[in-house]
């Protein structure tokens, strides 16, 4: 009796792993078409259910269409996702970071109220300007 993988040579593993490849790619592909296609908020629900539908029926052509004809604007709505992303990221990030200044003027309000002495005040006054 003979192992099953017996007729399983170099050319049958580099055609599964090529097919694998593509699937992903494929897979890749219809994930960003859908991603844009719900990203656009100009296209109205009906059009964005017609396109999923053929989408689903007929797949590799509504790709190929949709990315001949939406294609330039994927790219419009991918910039501005982006710029969007950015511009958060941003405000997060001032809203949290303190500057030497702020933390100057928190140490000197601790000072004069009491709660840290001369001493310490100028410990992390170092600190900070460091």
């Amino acid at each position: 009796m003979s192992p099953i993988f017996a007729d399983y040579d170099l050319g049958d593993a580099l055609l599964t792993v090529l097919s694998i490849f593509f699937i992903v790619i494929w897979i890749w592909v219809l994930i960003t078409v859908l991603i844009d296609l719900f990203r656009d908020h100009e296209l109205s629900g009906w059009a964005k259910a017609v396109w999923v539908f053929f989408l689903i029926f007929l797949p590799v052509i509504t790709v190929l269409i949709y990315l001949i004809v939406r294609g330039d604007g994927m790219r419009h709505r991918a910039i501005e996702e982006q710029k969007q992303v950015q511009q958060a990221t941003d405000e997060y990030i001032r809203s949290v970071a303190s500057s030497p200044v702020d933390e100057l003027h928190r140490l000197d309000q601790l000072r004069a109220s009491g709660a840290i002495s001369q001493e310490e005040f100028e410990r992390m006054k170092a600190r900070v300007l460091a």
